[in-house]
């Protein structure tokens, strides 16, 4: 991770052989991995101590080619979790242009540690 901050993640990939696909770019999983750990991180890394949360869903666009050096982005509010709740939470994946590569959403359901109270 290049940053990371309650509510703000961003990570990097290199692009080596091991993460190639037969294509000769960054392999689509590689990514959806990168943002699925990018929106981890900006939301886990903000919860209160006594909330948890668990991955439901995570779908991935897929721009363009994804070579060289990929930066990961997210960002997200924090909900008042006193009860299940879904947040989503969107990561941008760019090369070193600047160009998005790739856009995932990833839905995470939140809840209550059980046996703690707000």
């Amino acid at each position: 991770m290049l940053h990371l901050e309650s509510g703000h993640a961003r990570g990097r990939i290199r692009d080596r052989r091991r993460v190639r696909n037969h294509l000769g770019s960054v392999h689509a999983v590689a990514l959806a991995n990168l943002g699925e750990l990018s929106t981890g991180l900006a939301l886990i890394g903000a919860l209160d101590p006594n909330t948890r949360g668990i991955l439901t869903g995570l779908e991935v666009t897929y721009l363009k080619k994804a070579k060289g050096v990929l930066e990961a982005e997210a960002q997200c509010s924090i909900p008042d979790v006193t009860s299940e709740v879904e947040q989503s939470v969107e990561v941008q994946i760019r090369d070193t242009d600047g160009e998005v590569v790739a856009v995932a959403q990833a839905r995470w359901l939140l809840s209550p540690v059980p046996g703690t109270q707000k």
